[in-house]
């Protein structure tokens, strides 16, 4: 959907840039990727794209920001055990427990982190992770997780030890070592119930 006021040509050129991109992430490894072979395979002039763009991680960012939307929409507002399900003495899906939520969100990051960890790696590595809304958010439900399930004073020194087994790097590594999606999932919902069960 283009942009309140965006040119009809700022919007081809966002999609085609976009597109390539997208492509690029999922043939080769996103540090390979420069803004060069995205300015080329896109069709536009370098000026044009870092207008746009100001770093192979904003465009990877830009990306991803659909997927984990839609996360946060079922996080938000979706059904049990993702969605907080109907507050009480409403009728509807009764809510999860915090460990159940803990471990529903573990799940569908991992399903996230397979489809798309591709775009994970080019944008949300290292120090620059913290810094996205998508992680912003994370924090939020997680420590609302903790704080339902009890934790609140120590609320402030778990909720990042709880997101970092959702690092792309490391769910690469152990997928690269072996582990299935679903090894990793049952792994991490077995944390989400010793530490919020």
């Amino acid at each position: 959907m283009r942009a309140q006021g965006e040119r009809a040509d700022a919007a081809k050129n966002r999609a085609r840039v976009l597109t390539a991109a997208a492509e690029l992430f999922r043939e080769r490894p996103a540090e390979t990727v420069t803004m060069e072979d995205i300015a080329r395979a896109a069709g536009v002039g370098k000026g044009t794209l870092y207008r746009r763009y100001p770093s192979r991680e904003a465009i990877a960012i830009a990306l991803l920001d659909e997927h984990e939307r839609a996360l946060q929409e079922q996080l938000i507002s979706g059904p049990p055990p993702l969605g907080p399900g109907a507050p009480a003495g409403a009728a509807g899906a009764p809510a999860a427990s915090p460990a159940e939520r803990l471990a529903a969100f573990y799940r569908a990051m991992a399903d996230l982190l397979e489809r798309h960890g591709h775009l994970a790696l080019a944008g949300e590595t290292g120090a620059r992770r913290f810094r996205t809304g998508a992680y912003g958010f994370w924090r939020a439900h997680v420590g609302a997780l903790l704080t339902a399930a009890g934790l609140a004073e120590e609320r402030a020194a778990l909720v990042d030890v709880l997101l970092a087994p959702l690092a792309p790097e490391l769910y690469r590594y152990q997928r690269e070592a072996g582990l299935s999606p679903a090894q990793i999932a049952d792994a991490l919902a077995v944390l989400a119930r010793r530490v919020l069960g």
